[in-house]
C-alpha cells in the first residue's frame, strides 16, 4: 500500500486546500468596480462545490503519532469523512498517553487497535511506519513534527499534518525539503490549518479575489483568550518529561501561543493576499502565565511592502474579554473572513446564507472544516488525483516565527532571516533526562541581538 502514485495522473488539486490559482501565483484576481463586484458577487457565483463525504474505495490504513487531545480528535475526524477507514496502529511518547487514547477511540467509534501495533518512546512513530500504512496522522508536539514528516513522506505514506509544522528556522527547511519529495512522488499532504476548508470561509474569499472589495490593502488577525492549560511537575518527573508533557507552555516544543494557535489566523492573511510578509516588528510580554517560558501576548504589524501591512495580535491573559476578528481591508470595502463583505460606509454586500438546522438542501451547509481536510485528503487518494497543501502550512508557520522573534528581541526580522536561519530550538539529545539550557522563564525583551538561539 506504499507504492508512488503515478504522477502522470491527473491532478485533483483541492479547491478548498488552494483555493485558486491567484493564491499559488500572487494574481490572477480580477478588480472591478464597486457595483459590478457587488452583483457578481451576488448573483454571478456558481453554488459551493464539495464534497459532503469521502468517496467509497479500498479500505485506508492509518496511523496517528500523537495519542493526545488533538490527536485523538484528529483520528476520530479521519473516521467521520467517509467509509471503509481503518486505525490500525498508535504511537506515543507515553504509555498512559496511549492507553488513553485507545479507550477513547474504543468509546467515541468502537475503534480497537491490537496491542502489538502500539507502540511508546521516541522512535514510536518508525515502528508505526513499518506497519501496513495508506495515511498517517501526524500530531505529536510540533517540535517533533519535521522529523516525523520527513520520515512518512521517505516511506510513502499519504499525511496529515496537525498545525503548526515546525517552531525553528531549521524545522520550516526540513518540512520544506519533505514537502518538494512527496510532490515528485505523488504523496498526499493536508496540513491542520482547517479554516481554510471551512465553505463560509471559502465563498467569501472567493468574492474577494473577485474585486468585491476592491485591491486589498490591509488585514487584521486578532485572537484573545484566556490562559492556557499547563501541568503542575511531579517529583518523578525528568525536565524531558516535565516539558513534553507540559508541551503547550514551552517554546521549543510548541513554537510559543503566536505559532502553534495563531497561526490559524495569520494563515488566512496569507490565504486572501497570496503572498509572504517581507518583514515582522512588534512585541509581547509576559504578565500571568505560571508555567513554561512563553510569552501569554504579542502584538506584531507584517509589512508585505509597498505600504501593505497587516496585524497580528493574540492573547492567552485570562479574565479577559475573549473574541476573533479576521478582517481583509479593500480600496472598496472589507470583509470579514467568515462570511460577510461590507462597503466602507458599512453597507452589507454580501453575507453566507447559512441555513436552518432542518434545512435539507446541502448546497450552503458548512461541514466541520476539521472533518472537511480529511475528507479532501482521502477523496484525492481515493480518485488517484492529489493535494498538497503543505508549503503554504510551512510559510505560515514561518510568518508565525517571524512575528516570534520580532516580540523576543525587539527588533525588525525580515523573512529572507527567517530562511536562512540557522537556530535550531531545544535540546542536543531526544531522551529522557536533564534538559540544559533551558530555563522555566521567558525571554527578555530586547536582551538579544540576532536570531540564533532560543532567545534571539
Amino acid at each position: 500500500m506504499k507504492e508512488k502514485i503515478n504522477q502522470n495522473r491527473r491532478q485533483f488539486i483541492s479547491k478548498l486546500a488552494m483555493g485558486s490559482a491567484g493564491v499559488l501565483s500572487g494574481s490572477g484576481r480580477t478588480t472591478t468596480s464597486k457595483h459590478q463586484a457587488k452583483r457578481k458577487a451576488l448573483s454571478d457565483f456558481d453554488p459551493p462545490d464539495m464534497l459532503d463525504e469521502a468517496p467509497d474505495g479500498k479500505p485506508l490504513r492509518v496511523g496517528l503519532v500523537g495519542c493526545g487531545g488533538r490527536g485523538n480528535g484528529a483520528a476520530v475526524n479521519f473516521l467521520d469523512a467517509g467509509p471503509n477507514l481503518e486505525i490500525v496502529a498508535l504511537g506515543d511518547l507515553f504509555q498512559d498517553q496511549l492507553d488513553k487514547s485507545r479507550n477513547t477511540l474504543k468509546a467515541a467509534r468502537g475503534v480497537e487497535v491490537a496491542d502489538e501495533n502500539c507502540f511508546v518512546g521516541f522512535e514510536s512513530y518508525k515502528k508505526v511506519l513499518e506497519q501496513d500504512l495508506d495515511v498517517i496522522l501526524l500530531a505529536a508536539p510540533p517540535y517533533f513534527r519535521p522529523a516525523h514528516v520527513k520520515a512518512a513522506v521517505d516511506a510513502g505514506v499519504h499525511v496529515f499534518q496537525e498545525k503548526p509544522v515546525a517552531v525553528d528556522p531549521v524545522g520550516c527547511r526540513i518540512m520544506m525539503e519533505a514537502t518538494e519529495k512527496a510532490k515528485e512522488n505523488g504523496i498526499c499532504m493536508v496540513s491542520g490549518t482547517a479554516l481554510r476548508y471551512g465553505k463560509d470561509y471559502i465563498e467569501t474569499r472567493k468574492r474577494v479575489q473577485a474585486g468585491m472589495i476592491g485591491d486589498i490593502i490591509g488585514a487584521k488577525a486578532i485572537r484573545n483568550g484566556g490562559a492556557l492549560w499547563w501541568i503542575e511537575r511531579k517529583p518523578e518527573w525528568s525536565d524531558m518529561e516535565y516539558m513534553i508533557r507540559n508541551w503547550g507552555n514551552f517554546t521549543w516544543l510548541s513554537g510559543d501561543h503566536i505559532v502553534e494557535q495563531h497561526i490559524h489566523h495569520l494563515d488566512l492573511i496569507n490565504w486572501h493576499v497570496g503572498k509572504n510578509p517581507v518583514k515582522a516588528f512588534g512585541y509581547g510580554g509576559r504578565q500571568q502565565r505560571r508555567s513554561g517560558d512563553q510569552y501569554d501576548y504579542f502584538s506584531i504589524v507584517y509589512d508585505y511592502g509597498k505600504g501593505f501591512t497587516a496585524l497580528g495580535s493574540t492573547r492567552q491573559i485570562s479574565g479577559t474579554d475573549s473574541g476573533r476578528r479576521e478582517i481583509i481591508v479593500g480600496t472598496e470595502g472589507y470583509a470579514h473572513c467568515r462570511g460577510s463583505i461590507y462597503s466602507h460606509d458599512g453597507e452589507l454586500l454580501w453575507e453566507y446564507p447559512y441555513p436552518d438546522d432542518d434545512d435539507s438542501d446541502p448546497t450552503w451547509r458548512v461541514n466541520d472544516p476539521f472533518v472537511q481536510e480529511h475528507i479532501e485528503l482521502i477523496a484525492a487518494i481515493r480518485t488517484g488525483g492529489y493535494i498538497n497543501d503543505s508549503e503554504l502550512q510551512v510559510n505560515s508557520t514561518r510568518m508565525a516565527i517571524m512575528g516570534r522573534m520580532a516580540a523576543y528581541t525587539g527588533r525588525d526580522i525580515t523573512w529572507d532571516e527567517i530562511l536562512t536561519s540557522d537556530m535550531r530550538l531545544g535540546p542536543e539529545e531526544e531522551e529522557f533526562g536533564p534538559v540544559p539550557n533551558i530555563p522555566e522563564e521567558p525571554p527578555v525583551f530586547g536582551s538579544a541581538p540576532a536570531p540564533v538561539n532560543r532567545y534571539s
